[in-house]
């Protein structure tokens, strides 16, 4: 028969089992809190880390995004500077009239709009429309009819001449040549990369090779 003493050493043993158990339980809490905390720090640092990798990476896109404008400033600028000079001699060649006014980059702004042209070449009888492109797609020929459509609303002294659309960059994708011949546009690149040339001259009808008079 178990005595009143020997359940209450019982009770007293079972007492300090559940106090040292509650005290392990304790430990393993606090080391958890601090795990926890420790775990909170390095993700702090880390979005820190983050944040200023993103921080980075966004300042590296906006001087890459602004060194790749720079570099396509400068070519199209490169290419401008080669069409340019070669503008006059190639028109006095292929159309047969004296240029008695040549120049880059004419800016015209009229009701609150803008319109420049790359190269502007004027005979008595003709003006030269030539944008110049570094890069050239089909994009570029369509681009160059829409701008002729408008030509004479700024530049409204040259109605009564003939608009000549012409396409000027350093080398003409067959694609890109095919199509400008197409759409009636001349094709001025280096020919066989010796010269400037028109490259589509003979496969455009000279009846078809002019916009009609402004006016």
């Amino acid at each position: 028969m178990v005595t009143l003493k020997q359940r209450v050493d019982r009770l007293e043993e079972a007492l300090i089992r559940l106090s040292e158990e509650m005290r392990a339980f304790k430990d393993e809490m606090r080391a958890f809190k601090d795990e926890m905390l420790a775990f909170k720090e390095e993700m702090r640092v880390f979005k820190e880390e983050m944040e200023a990798f993103r921080e980075e990476a966004r300042q590296e896109r906006r001087q890459m995004n602004k060194q790749w404008g720079e570099l396509a400033r400068k070519m199209g600028t490169l290419v401008e500077d080669i069409v340019s000079p070669a503008a006059r001699p190639v028109i006095r060649q292929y159309f047969g009239c004296e240029p008695t006014f040549k120049a880059r980059n004419v800016f015209r702004r009229m009701n609150g709009q803008d319109y420049e042209v790359d190269v502007l070449v004027v005979c008595p009888h003709a003006v030269f429309l030539i944008e110049v492109r570094s890069t050239l797609k089909p994009e570029a020929v369509d681009e160059l009819i829409e701008k002729a459509e408008r030509f004479f609303e700024f530049f409204p002294e040259y109605r009564d001449r003939r608009l000549v659309r012409i396409l000027a960059g350093l080398e003409f994708p067959e694609n890109v040549l095919w199509y400008a011949t197409r759409r009636r546009v001349y094709a001025m690149a280096y020919r066989e990369r010796e010269y400037m040339d028109i490259l589509n001259f003979s496969d455009i009808p000279r009846e078809e090779s002019h916009e009609t008079p402004g006016g």
